[in-house]
């Protein structure tokens, strides 16, 4: 199948005066599966370079000229190969909130998108990585309720990794979190994290938010996780990225 990588939906306000963006990339997806039906929950959309450039190499050319642009190209880019590709499930994006000035107008390009390529606006989600210093939290929580009065499900990325952890956490709730992998590597073998990720759980069960483990690559770390209760996981043991492409996915035995 050959993907479109042109667009034809307009740029959002903030984008209209600035120049063109001259960053080229495309996307991979992997699966974020629920292993109690055996099924696909969502597919995560990763930035790669057409030539098969990692995801760094594509965000470092990210800079404040053309954060913006970069921001809603990705939103574009993962709602069209989702519909080309015939995504039944919920796709997951990756947003930078340092990149939408506001709301409700940053939001209106992928609305737009979803319409054009017939994709139901209520399989997105987006995901805010906690890596990304967020520096006015305030419109971060006004972005999130934006997000969630359009029916959007909201996510926090690499829980655990970042700069606020519980913080983060307690300024506002999304309706996913998903622990970093480092927390999740070796959980089988490490009493520390094993405690810290159990106290993660007990949180977020109060709070009604829906916890994947990502990064997992061994049964020992599945096992360990499963037995903790999770039943959604994403990671190299179930599948791999694959470049405009959905994979294969290999059903470990509990």
């Amino acid at each position: 199948m050959t993907m479109q990588r042109t667009s034809s939906i307009a740029p959002c306000k903030a984008c209209q005066d600035r120049p063109p963006l001259t960053i080229d990339f495309s996307m991979a997806f992997q699966p974020i599966v629920d292993v109690r039906s055996r099924q696909v929950f969502a597919y995560e959309a990763l930035v790669r370079g057409l030539d098969g450039q990692g995801a760094a190499h594509i965000l470092s050319q990210v800079n404040d000229d053309n954060r913006y642009q970069f921001d809603q190209a990705c939103r574009v880019m993962a709602v069209r190969l989702a519909a080309q590709l015939g995504i039944g499930c919920h796709v997951s994006i990756n947003f930078l909130p340092n990149a939408v000035y506001e709301p409700a107008a940053c939001i209106r390009t992928t609305l737009e998108a979803a319409q054009q390529y017939q994709f139901p606006t209520d399989r997105l989600i987006f995901e805010i990585t906690e890596n990304e210093r967020v520096v006015d939290k305030d419109h971060l929580k006004g972005i999130l309720k934006e997000y969630r009065r359009r029916g959007f499900k909201t996510a926090i990325d690499d829980f655990g990794a970042g700069y606020s952890g519980l913080n983060l956490l307690a300024e506002f709730q999304p309706d996913i979190i998903k622990l970093d992998m480092d927390l999740v590597r070796h959980i089988d073998t490490n009493p520390v994290r094993h405690a810290i990720v159990q106290g993660i759980l007990g949180v977020c069960k109060t709070l009604s938010i829906e916890v994947i483990a990502e990064g997992v690559e061994t049964l020992a770390e599945y096992r360990t996780l499963r037995a903790l209760g999770i039943h959604h996981f994403q990671g190299y043991l179930f599948a791999k990225p694959v470049f405009e492409q959905l994979p294969a996915i290999r059903w470990p035995e509990d």
